[in-house]
């Protein structure tokens, strides 16, 4: 999919995230890496260069959404399209979010649009334990040669929703407490596995799915992705991460605004959002565009999500706009949907900000991407062009995905 030939982006006002605007900047794509960043007194540009004038535009990385159910919660599918909870068991740990997504799903296209070149795929949060998340392109003909790190999680939840799923079906876990006991029981279980493995001197041992993911959970190989909204909920987060050591995210943290002190003074990335959604049940009454600011504010590694389809991926740009609006730093807001939740996911070696050697996944916006009269004009995954706004027809058309 790369460029034939070095591609060579003038004249915009270049945004690296990790290094000061360049204005009137040049970036050098070549074989799907960016090659140089800077003035056009310091990078040359190859005479067999395609050069795309981006005079007046703003060119940006591509924006990074850490927990969106792309391609397994399907827009306009109905059941058939819904593959987001497998919700027979309560420990899921072994299923894969890889196995059920669709990259034709029409959602793929609309984070061209919006400039979404790196999501994370979520189970979804029915079960304690839903199963693994990965992280991945947007763009793509099939979902394998799209993924950046897999899987880049294991994904739990607390409170109300495992609750109301299992409560309905008489069984446990129905309450907090039963929760919170379903996934003591699956470490503990883990713990034991990895106890026996390690002392079998090599000798095989039976297979548990199940536990050999979490006990890379217990390694740290790989982040525990809590979701959680009620500061009581974070708490319980705080101390099961306590009891079995691993590496802690908060997915939504609705009200971890409420505990910012601790969050920053232990470093646990906070996943926010969505910011635009009704109150749709009880544990996010307490939503506010302004938590983003306060929790980077207080030092909490902080990124805004869109949970897509919930909040249309499109307008992951829209949320930062709103917590900036909101008292959120704007450079800091800019970091939380790039260099944040790339580091969340363990891949800012290749995305999250406009560096040599990194991917080229760059877009090109008609201003300021924080202005929402700006829109996306161009599109690059990997130094391929996949998203084209076409100002003549008033639309957008995406590359064949082949």
């Amino acid at each position: 999919m790369h460029q034939d030939h070095p591609l060579a982006i003038v004249g915009a006002h270049v945004v690296p995230v990790a290094s000061d605007p360049v204005p009137d900047g040049v970036v050098l794509l070549r074989d799907g890496r960016i090659e140089a960043v800077g003035t056009r007194e310091e990078v040359t540009v190859p005479g067999d260069a395609e050069v795309v004038d981006a005079s007046g535009g703003w060119l940006v990385p591509g924006l990074v959404d850490a927990h969106v159910h792309l391609g397994v919660w399907e827009e306009g599918e109905g059941w058939a399209g819904q593959d987001t909870n497998e919700m027979t068991d309560p420990v899921m740990a072994a299923a894969r979010a890889i196995d059920g997504i669709n990259p034709r799903e029409q959602g793929f296209d609309d984070a061209l649009m919006g400039g979404v070149t790196t999501v994370n795929v979520n189970p979804g949060s029915g079960n304690p334990i839903g199963g693994q998340a990965v992280a991945l392109k947007t763009y793509g003909r099939y979902v394998d040669e799209m993924v950046l790190r897999n899987p880049a999680g294991v994904k739990s939840a607390l409170g109300e929703n495992p609750k109301r799923v299992y409560g309905e079906q008489k069984k446990t876990p129905s309450t907090r407490l039963g929760v919170a006991l379903v996934l003591r029981t699956a470490f503990e279980a883990a713990r034991s596995y990895r106890a026996r493995r390690d002392a079998s001197d090599g000798k095989p041992v039976d297979t548990d799915l199940v536990s050999e993911i979490l006990v890379k959970v217990l390694d740290r190989e790989i982040p525990w992705r809590q979701h959680c909204h009620r500061a009581d909920d974070i708490a319980t987060a705080l101390r099961l991460a306590d009891e079995f050591g691993y590496e802690l995210v908060l997915d939504h943290g609705t009200e971890s605004y409420l505990l910012a002190d601790v969050l920053a003074e232990r470093q646990v990335p906070v996943l926010y959002g969505p910011l635009i959604v009704s109150r749709s049940k009880v544990e996010v009454r307490d939503r506010s565009l302004a938590a983003p600011g306060i929790l980077d504010r207080a030092g909490v590694p902080v990124s805004i999500i869109t949970d897509h389809p919930v909040v249309p991926i499109e307008y992951l740009i829209t949320q930062v706009a709103l917590a900036v609006r909101e008292g959120m730093d704007r450079d800091a807001a800019l970091r939380s949907v790039t260099l944040n939740p790339a580091r969340v996911l363990g891949v800012d070696e290749r995305v999250g900000s406009i560096e040599a050697g990194k991917d080229a996944d760059v877009v090109l916006w008609s201003g300021d991407p924080l202005d929402l009269q700006s829109r996306v004009l161009r599109t690059w995954v990997d130094g391929t062009e996949v998203w084209t706004w076409d100002a003549e027809a008033g639309a957008g058309r995406v590359r064949a995905r082949g």
